[in-house]
């Protein structure tokens, strides 16, 4: 694989490992650790009333027998405006953990699924001189990124950060700390070749 420079310009050539990059990418792993990332974003602050928590309600809107309605005993019951909800939703955790296997099996999984769509970029050193959002584009637009990306760096380049935090699609993160969502969800993945070999000595 091509490594460029930030200019665009091919300065060498790198080699992927097969057993992060090469293997046969296992969709249901890839789910179930997507499903579990968006689960665990959830805030679980949804909130409602049950018939005990509304106001009201206290006194029997009619007498038992004799009035040709129903019976009631409240106007606070699920049936009547203004009352309580069945079941009502309170707040809680959605949050749950996986296996250490299973989420690395699906990060391997997305990570060659890249390498197979020829959407990984190699870059020799990805870092900034000064906070410039323009120049960040520039880059992109020389190593041919034209969507969404994510810019992997090999440890948190404050510059490059900040760089490219007002460029829409483009998200920065660490090697060590890869995520199969942030992956999955862009076109690219710009990556520092710093960070490559750590990605390969972490998860081979």
């Amino acid at each position: 694989m091509k490594v460029l420079n930030m200019a665009g310009q091919q300065v060498g050539e790198v080699e992927l490992s097969a057993a992060v990059f090469g293997i046969e990418p296992n969709m249901a792993a890839v789910h179930e650790v997507v499903k579990n990332h968006l689960a665990n974003c959830r805030q679980g602050t949804q909130s409602a009333l049950t018939r005990a928590e509304v106001s009201g309600g206290g006194k029997k809107p009619w007498r038992q027998k004799g009035t040709g309605h129903a019976r009631q005993g409240s106007t606070r019951a699920p049936q009547w405006t203004h009352g309580g909800i069945v079941f009502a939703p309170k707040p809680r955790s959605y949050r749950y953990t996986l296996n250490k296997k299973l989420r690395r099996l699906a990060l391997k999984s997305v990570l060659s699924a890249k390498a197979g769509e020829e959407k990984i970029i190699v870059v020799d050193s990805i870092d900034m001189e000064n906070i410039k959002t323009k120049d960040f584009q520039s880059f992109l637009n020389a190593v041919n990124c034209d969507g969404k990306a994510l810019v992997v760096t090999p440890e948190v380049r404050p510059n490059v950060v900040r760089s490219a935090r007002n460029i829409p699609g483009v998200l920065t993160t660490t090697a060590t700390i890869l995520s199969v969502y942030d992956i999955l969800n862009a076109k690219y993945l710009v990556v520092d070749q710093k960070a490559l070999a750590t990605i390969e000595e972490v998860f081979a």
